[in-house]
């Protein structure tokens, strides 16, 4: 595993994900432990651990793509609204050390958090291919 960095092996397809979006230099994906349906990760490739260490160039084209992936999110789930959100560091709650954006749909309806955090993953599967399609 490259970097010890598990989104590095998402990103290289060493680890199976339900991607979504993919260009040379951007990755997004489901959460596999989504705060609600559709969340999104959307990485760079390049490894950087936070908003710090990451070149413009890469932050440039990492938030062209989380705007292209939030609109095919919309579209494709129809919600409401959503939350970008970006930790930087173990005391801002980052857990994986590589720099990553949370494209999290709002509902008008249901919990803002999933209680579980659990998807099926044929869910999953439906939920990656028609975010696919909306971009």
């Amino acid at each position: 595993m490259k970097n010890n960095c598990v989104f590095c092996a998402i990103a290289a397809g060493e680890i199976p994900s339900f991607k979504v979006f993919e260009d040379e230099n951007i990755f997004a994906f489901l959460d596999i432990n989504p705060f609600s349906k559709g969340h999104v990760l959307v990485i760079p490739k390049e490894h950087s651990a936070n908003l710090i260490e990451t070149s413009d160039e890469t932050l440039s084209s990492l938030m062209v793509a989380v705007k292209k992936v939030a609109l095919g999110v919309k579209k494709a789930l129809g919600c409401a609204g959503f939350n970008i959100l970006q930790n930087n560091g173990e005391a801002a709650g980052q857990t994986v050390m590589h720099i990553h954006f949370h494209i999290v749909p709002r509902y008008s309806s249901g919990p803002i958090i999933f209680e579980n955090g659990k998807c099926e993953m044929s869910e999953l599967e439906e939920l990656a291919a028609k975010i696919r399609s909306s971009i």
